[in-house]
């Protein structure tokens, strides 16, 4: 204790030692600097005057952390997101009253000395002697400049932070020496618009402008005398003086800062009292930043554009590098989003769904030739607060860019996939397979790549309704959802060339890894998002042309500079024939099958119900020529349920449907974002129709539907039920025909059923009819129909 007086303060000798050390640093300041930094002066040896000789140029005018911008299609602002909120302005739009303050009560003489005013300097040594304390401290502006320039760079590491901010003698030569660089590279004014842009004023306020929209909610131009004192009172401590929690020390500290003003002479003493009179006169605007501040619901895809600057290596190679531009910030982000189209998508996500359901459903929206995400919405709200039903997980989207783990089972939005395959490989529309309800395949004449059997098990394969019985052709059997045609047909094309088709446009499991070749894919079981399926249908809306989906339209950093932006990239994935076919087809979907309640009167549309195995995920995904939209309904929390007996959106369903649910969201959705826009139509076909394709034996609309014990009132229109082979542990024969024709007994193209197709085994269970009847033959190439003898 001998180096401690009583009471705790410092011995003689300690006053004696802190004088001499602030003498060093004195005579350090008089002598230019010319002294070694090293070793006991704390600062590490390769920190010697010759470090300091050559200033970085980043460090005369650091690129501050901005705000950045994201922004709709139409340049509206959608929501700000910061690492520190920041605005940088030039000293022009600074009220000149708020640069007088600044100047005033930190470095009064800032325009008469350099670097380090000694008079400053000696004053502090003086009283802080006489006092034994740092009762004053003899910083210049430029000295503060350079410490707020180590404090920024330091960002969020709290050692670089400490060492920024250490009280030694090393750290304040060289604070002195980059001062001195400073005030020979840069003019007085630009030393006062950098250090009134970077100092922190509290309240998460960094920076004069941020900090008048903060404690005033006005710019830093419009700053009045009273208002700019307070201001430049709370640099000293933006903690103690903070207005918000202690408005009496705010008074006290503005009021010291407007008596200087009058004594500097920079506010006549008229003013500074009349300003002394005045409350604080606040109007505090709340910190706002993130995507849960995003207006039109808009907070998923928001968090998407978000994911994209920091996933995507078009901002930075390294993971590291785009983190470090979102927080360094400045950027104007234009997106793809449509008001129009996400106020539509929001209405309609919470139309059927409430946010508090055990459900949710997610709606989003894709322009088809442009893969511009126009929409993304879902019934829960985004946030933190699961009080609030509030969630951060992003239904829409791959697990990657913030969506659930692996996607959503797409249940039998899958099937227009695997028609789009089978003409690609010459398979006639005319092409009709009879069954019953339930029919059995071998797994052995499923093939993979390569030409190899799938397995050797036998599945079980059943369609939705018991009446689902009897022949359809490729048009029944999409408008009906027919289950055991689709395995069939499956069958007949190959996984291998299903999957192609698949990725072709853009399908691929929500986890990110490519879609399984398995004989329960055709039934819809692997898991993907929503945006995927959108934009895969927007395939065929584009007339056979897949365009990756894309969210910004235009990036600018903080000096107005462009960026590059992800691009989307089109490749045709089949021929504009086929996609007219499948377009021509999937409209009788929305006419008169499955989906009949979603469909539009006023344009051409088309568009595919799913549902999944015990109804865990419903679907509607359909499209007209100039927009494509998928809405899923599920369970999002947990283990998912199966939608049997339960109420949603304030209506009972005894069961879940495509039709019945996602449905009519798809058609509030897609009415409200083609409001005004371009009436146009599809090119239009002759599809030819199978024997036996209008026959009777399955559900044609919403009247043949019903089954015992569901004619309750809101009764949905039922969908697909699967029971996929890796669900059940496998299944038995199904494909097998009843003559034992290598292909079914199927003809492709032929006028009469032809001699490649083996003997039509009739309305045998499990068999195939010919699908000839005299339609000319099927080309997978061709204009306006494209029908001709092969």
């Amino acid at each position: 204790m001998a180096n401690k007086r009583s009471g705790g303060g410092l011995t003689g000798p300690q006053h004696a030692a802190k004088f001499l050390g602030v003498s060093v640093l004195a005579g350090a300041v008089l002598a230019g600097i010319a002294l070694p930094v090293a070793g006991g002066l704390g600062l590490a040896a390769k920190g010697t005057v010759e470090s300091f000789d050559e200033i970085p140029i980043d460090f005369k005018r650091p690129p501050l952390s901005q705000k950045n911008r994201i922004l709709d299609s139409e340049g509206n602002l959608i929501a700000i997101d910061y690492y520190r909120d920041r605005t940088v302005v030039p000293l022009d739009d600074i009220a000149p009253v708020m640069r007088k303050a600044i100047v005033a009560i930190e470095d009064s003489r800032f325009y008469q000395h350099g670097a380090i005013d000694l008079k400053s300097v000696l004053r502090a040594l003086n009283k802080n002697a006489q006092q034994g304390e740092v009762a004053e401290g003899g910083s210049t502006l430029t000295q503060q400049y350079v410490k707020n320039v180590f404090v920024e760079q330091a960002g969020d590491d709290q050692e670089k932070v400490a060492e920024a901010t250490q009280q030694t003698i090393g750290r304040k030569i060289q604070e002195l020496k980059y001062a001195i660089k400073v005030e020979e590279e840069l003019s007085k004014d630009q030393i006062l618009e950098n250090y009134l842009n970077i100092t922190f004023f509290g309240q998460q306020a960094y920076g004069i402008e941020a900090a008048a929209q903060r404690y005033f909610s006005k710019s830093a131009a419009d700053l009045e005398l009273h208002e700019a004192a307070m201001l430049a009172g709370l640099v000293q401590s933006p903690t103690y003086y903070d207005p918000v929690n202690y408005p009496d020390r705010a008074v006290k500290r503005r009021n010291i800062v407007l008596n200087r003003m009058a004594e500097t002479g920079a506010a006549s003493k008229e003013d500074v009292a009349a300003a002394k009179e005045r409350k604080l006169g606040l109007k505090v605007s709340e910190p706002k930043s993130g995507c849960i501040t995003a207006t039109d619901k808009a907070g998923f895809f928001c968090d998407y554009v978000r994911k994209v600057i920091l996933t995507d290596p078009v901002f930075g190679k390294t993971a590291e590098e785009r983190q470090e531009r979102w927080k360094r910030g400045g950027l104007t982000i234009r997106t793809t989003l449509s008001p129009k189209a996400q106020k539509a998508a929001a209405e309609a996500a919470t139309s059927k769904v409430y946010e508090d359901d055990p459900v949710a459903a997610s709606v989003v929206q894709v322009e088809p030739g442009t893969g511009k995400i126009l929409s993304m919405a879902q019934s829960r709200p985004y946030g933190l607060d699961q009080n609030q039903n509030q969630t951060l997980l992003n239904l829409a989207v791959d697990n990657a860019m913030g969506g659930s783990t692996h996607g959503f089972q797409v249940g039998s939005t899958f099937k227009p996939i695997i028609a789009a395959a089978a003409l690609d490989k010459g398979i006639s529309p005319t092409y009709s397979y009879t069954s019953d309800w339930k029919t059995t395949f071998d797994t052995s004449k499923f093939t993979v790549c390569g030409n190899k059997p799938y397995g050797s098990e036998q599945w079980k394969v059943q369609n939705e309704l018991e009446s689902e019985k009897g022949t359809w052709d490729m048009t029944k059997a999409l408008g009906m959802s027919i289950n055991t045609y689709f395995v069939d047909l499956g069958q007949k094309v190959g996984l291998c060339d299903i999957v192609k088709m698949a990725e072709k446009m853009g399908v691929k499991r929500g986890d990110g890894t490519s879609i399984e070749q398995k004989p329960s894919t055709l039934l819809g079981t692997q898991n993907t998002s929503p945006l995927t399926m959108a934009a895969a249908y927007a395939t065929f809306a584009n007339r056979g042309t897949y365009c990756s989906p894309v969210a910004i339209e235009k990036v600018t950093d903080s000096s107005g500079k462009r960026l590059p932006v992800p691009r989307t990239k089109c490749d045709r994935a089949m021929s504009e024939h086929i996609a007219d076919t499948i377009n021509k087809m999937l409209k009788g979907v929305v006419e008169d099958g499955t989906g009949t309640r979603a469909g539009l009167s006023d344009r051409d549309n088309a568009g595919k119900t799913g549902t999944t195995d015990g109804r865990k995920d419903a679907w509607f995904v359909g499209y007209t020529p100039n927009l494509s939209t998928a809405v899923w309904v599920g369970d999002d929390i947990g283990t998912p349920q199966e939608m049997y007996d339960i109420t949603i959106g304030g209506q009972y369903y005894p069961k879940v449907c495509g039709g019945c649910l996602p449905g009519p969201i798809w058609k509030t959705a897609m009415t409200g974002a083609l409001a005004g826009e371009p009436v146009e139509s599809f090119n239009d076909v002759q599809v030819p129709r199978g024997d036996n394709g209008e026959r009777d034996g399955g559900r044609g609309g919403d009247d043949d539907d019903d089954k015992p014990g569901d004619g309750r009132p809101g009764f949905p229109l039922p969908d697909i039920t699967i029971t996929p082979p890796d669900l059940i542990g496998g299944g038995d024969n199904g494909g097998t025909d009843a003559g034992g024709t290598a292909n079914g007994g199927n003809t492709v193209g032929g006028a009469d059923g032809g001699a490649d197709g083996g003997p039509d085994s009739g309305g045998t269970p499990g068999g195939l009819i010919n699908g000839g009847n005299g339609d000319g033959g099927w080309r997978t190439e061709g204009q306006d129909g494209g029908w001709g003898p092969r």
